[in-house]
């Protein structure tokens, strides 16, 4: 059976097709909108600009759907729509526009989705799941197979750089604050047992990873890098130089506004689980909301 998966998340929007079975998926097809949907939240709630750019997103994906002929379709919205004021008011806006019901995900769901989908490619015995999104994090450590707990914080990447910062390159002051704000964060986060493994999902992970391999030459089939790694490739954008510049628009240039705030996340709670090692998987929450949601009734 063919399906569809659509996230949609507070920095971009996300459309994969699967041909799965009750037991297996095959990616077929993937699409992705950098919408900014946490640039559209005004006082708390997400704006009507903001509705109308999830909605205009939608239809986009909608249009390619009926172009492959692919029926059966899923949406779901984490802290795009989970983390506003409005959620209620801007889900039945999305939904009677598009004719795609939005189920909206909690935070303790969407780390449980996005482990379950991590450990279906690297099934580690133990350690610390991440996953960096525009508008939140989510932080649950594991062991033999199963979350001990799952939290939440309502800060992400693209959140951190409308707080914190006035140009498109965070000043040394930013920088300062962005790091406190994350001080308070790791305050509320699970206290650290020993020295850590990470496994990371989402888009500032995965914009780490391809930074790392290309500052330090590193094959494009690692998947794994050295907490020493990040905190020399934070080291290296945090300068601001030309350099470092240079390093981000050859690699990603799609984050240039949100990468260093998401490296202040990462950084930071790299040092307070006295991180290791991270390994990025390809699979995240939409590949746990197939075999969780999925492929369970199949």
């Amino acid at each position: 059976m063919k399906c569809a998966v659509i996230d949609i998340g507070s920095n971009s929007m996300r459309l994969t097709v699967y041909e799965t079975t009750a037991e297996h998926f095959t990616i077929l097809f993937k699409e992705k909108i950098m919408a900014g949907l946490a640039s559209y939240v005004e006082n708390g709630a997400l704006s009507q600009d903001g509705i109308a750019c999830a909605i205009h997103g939608l239809l986009e994906f909608r249009s390619v759907l009926q172009s492959l002929s692919i029926e059966k379709t899923a949406v779901f919205a984490t802290a795009s729509l989970r983390n506003v004021k409005n959620t209620n008011q801007a889900v039945v806006a999305i939904s009677s526009s598009t004719g795609f019901p939005v189920e909206v995900l909690s935070g303790e769901e969407e780390a449980r989705l996005g482990y379950a989908g991590a450990m279906l490619e690297f099934p580690i015995p133990e350690g610390i799941f991440l996953d960096i999104g525009g508008a939140s994090t989510e932080v649950a450590p594991f062991q033999d197979g199963e979350l001990l707990s799952a939290a939440s914080f309502p800060l992400g990447s693209l959140k951190l750089y409308r707080e914190s910062v006035k140009k498109i390159l965070p000043s040394k002051k930013a920088i300062k604050e962005m790091e406190q704000r994350m001080e308070e964060i790791c305050s509320q986060a699970p206290a650290p047992q020993a020295k850590a493994n990470f496994l990371c999902v989402g888009g500032t992970a995965r914009a780490a990873l391809r930074l790392i391999r290309r500052k330090d030459g590193l094959s494009r089939d690692c998947r794994t890098f050295t907490a020493a790694a990040l905190e020399d490739l934070y080291r290296c954008l945090a300068e601001g130089d030309r350099a470092a510049i240079d390093l981000i628009l050859k690699t990603t240039p799609e984050r240039i506004h949100t990468i260093l705030p998401g490296l202040v996340i990462f950084q930071r709670l790299s040092r307070h689980f006295q991180a290791e090692t991270f390994t990025v998987s390809h699979y995240g929450v939409r590949e746990g909301y197939v075999c969780q949601r999925i492929q369970k009734i199949m």
